[in-house]
């Protein structure tokens, strides 16, 4: 059982959504972004997305581009990004953190040496977006046997004879990315995604969170009602980008966990 797991349980136990809040890491700087962080379990966040700054990001829309970019060069790293997950852990040893980007700076790294850090430093899952299942061998299996969860992306485009290839060996949860393009696009809608959701649900045996297109607390609630959790990632994203307040930004995500768990 990961920190992961053990969310979902809990959060099943009491009959509620989880809540998913993505931010890039470092971004518009490093003691900012961990401040936003640090906040966000009180917000109400139940998992927090990491995101790895890259220079390529090109499932992001421009929102998560810029944050990238501003991260990069205010001197964010990978080696930067695992010592923000540390620097959390020592004041918070419950909430998940998974760790979000592409594979090049996982690869630069090296593979080992990379998971062995990422444990630890308190990283519980990966979402690689660019590593398809066939290659789970380069990191999928790897990561999994070092402890974390695998976190696989499902889409609409994901038909029922790609589904079993797509959650080969995906654990954690399942991210169904609502529409069809980059972050950021569009408006997700409950009625389109909802029978998505319960045929990855039924095919995965895991819980299945939607992200892409949530920028409201209505919105969170309405996704939310038919998934079993939702990220919301570029409406957050974007209020740092405005260089609003760490205080503000965290009283909008609150509003939107406040949707998400009241679904």
């Amino acid at each position: 059982m990961t920190r992961i797991d053990d969310t979902f349980a809990r959060l099943k136990a009491e009959e509620k959504k989880a809540f998913v809040a993505y931010v890039m890491a470092g971004d518009p700087d490093y003691d900012t972004s961990l401040e936003i962080v640090r906040g966000l379990p009180d917000a109400g966040v139940d998992i927090i997305e990491l995101g790895l700054p890259f220079t390529d990001p090109m499932a992001d829309g421009p929102t998560i581009q810029l944050a990238g970019q501003r991260a990069l060069e205010a001197g964010q790293t990978l080696a930067k990004t695992l010592d923000l997950a540390r620097a959390f852990r020592a004041q918070d040893s419950t909430t998940p953190i998974v760790l979000m980007g592409y594979y090049n700076p996982i690869y630069s790294r090296g593979v080992e040496r990379f998971l062995k850090d990422a444990v630890e430093a308190g990283i519980d899952g990966l979402i690689v977006v660019d590593l398809p299942p066939e290659e789970d061998a380069e990191l999928c299996i790897p990561a999994q046997a070092a402890g974390l969860n695998f976190i696989r992306l499902a889409t609409p485009t994901t038909d029922d004879k790609r589904l079993p290839r797509v959650l080969q060996n995906t654990s954690g949860f399942v991210y169904y990315v609502s529409i069809t393009g980059i972050t950021g696009a569009a408006e997700a809608e409950a009625g389109d995604v909802a029978p998505d959701v319960a045929r990855i649900r039924e095919a995965a045996g895991l819980p299945v969170v939607v992200g892409f297109g949530i920028t409201t607390p209505e919105k969170s609630q309405a996704i939310a009602s038919v998934a079993d959790g939702v990220v919301v990632g570029s409406a957050i994203v974007k209020k740092i980008g405005a260089g609003e307040p760490a205080a503000d930004v965290l009283a909008f995500v609150k509003g939107l966990a406040d949707g998400a768990h009241s679904a």
